[in-house]
């Protein structure tokens, strides 16, 4: 599942794994994972990389959009299960 941008902004922007690495002290791997979704940088790590490429940190990120999706929300899961503890 692909969470972040990374691999777009860095290819937008010729970042080198290496020269990212080092800045976050970071292995290269680890940078490597990030760009590639096979690990998520964390909220702390995601903000530094915007600040050091000068980028919205939104940019990093796969956009949501939720209008046709049918996963049931938070009210619906809250009221379902308010029913099924009633009826117990």
């Amino acid at each position: 599942m692909e969470i972040n941008c990374l691999k777009k902004v860095f290819d937008e922007r010729k970042v080198q794994n290496r020269v990212l690495a080092k800045y976050l002290n970071k292995s290269e791997s680890t940078i490597s994972l990030w760009r590639n979704n096979k690990r998520q940088p964390s909220l702390q790590e995601l903000f530094e990389i915007s600040k050091f490429l000068r980028v919205n940190i939104h940019d990093l990120i796969i956009a949501t959009n939720w209008e046709n999706n049918n996963s049931e929300t938070y009210e619906e899961y809250s009221r379902r299960i308010k029913f099924e503890d009633s009826t117990i």
